[in-house]
């Protein structure tokens, strides 16, 4: 194991370890405000932060446009999934597909594939709409525009420690698909636990 993968898998063990705790729940809104209970959603599922942070390795490992391209089109669809929701607009085996974005991305970054953009973009984009619609579900009694702009910034948070992950290891191949089967294995793991 080189210093530089030390170096970004403990952060990145770190990260998962400290935000899926089982101890820890999703913030009142009433007590901590909609925009911080909508930025601290995704960061109470380690379905959510699995998926998000895969992103960023991928949109890395793709490289060109495909760094903020493919992001930016997974928050684009992450958003219209949110408004799905809070249209009454329902989506069926929506905690199956989040389970299945972590899978499936995780294994596209195991295998090290590089698709164009728009095929990246439109793969993430289809999982995003679950991720979007399970926040839409949760809101409560958060205010649906402040809430989703803390779910939105927490997600820009997440693909970009991806990315720079996945840009740190894109030189080194083998670390890189290691993370990305990792992910895809936690990823079954949460889906038979």
């Amino acid at each position: 194991m080189t210093n530089l993968t030390r170096l970004t898998g403990l952060p990145l063990a770190g990260a998962i370890a400290a935000f899926a705790s089982p101890a820890l729940a999703h913030m009142d809104p009433a007590e901590h405000g909609s925009v911080l209970a909508g930025f601290s959603h995704p960061l109470f599922g380690l379905d959510h932060i699995l998926a998000m942070i895969v992103v960023g390795l991928w949109a890395a490992q793709i490289g060109g446009r495909a760094i903020w391209s493919v992001p930016l089109g997974f928050v684009a669809a992450m958003l219209a999934g949110f408004l799905l929701s809070l249209a009454g607009v329902p989506l069926p085996a929506v905690e199956p597909m989040i389970l299945a974005s972590s899978v499936v991305l995780g294994f596209l970054v195991a295998l090290a594939l590089r698709p164009a953009a728009y095929w990246a973009i439109l793969t993430v984009a289809g999982f995003a709409l679950f991720h979007g619609h399970a926040h839409g579900t949760e809101l409560g009694a958060a205010e649906a525009l402040p809430y989703g702009a803390g779910f939105l910034l927490a997600t820009i948070v997440l693909h970009g420690f991806g990315t720079l992950i996945g840009a740190l290891l894109q030189r080194q191949d083998l670390p890189l698909r290691i993370l990305g089967g990792g992910t895809a294995l936690a990823g079954l793991i949460l889906a038979v636990g």
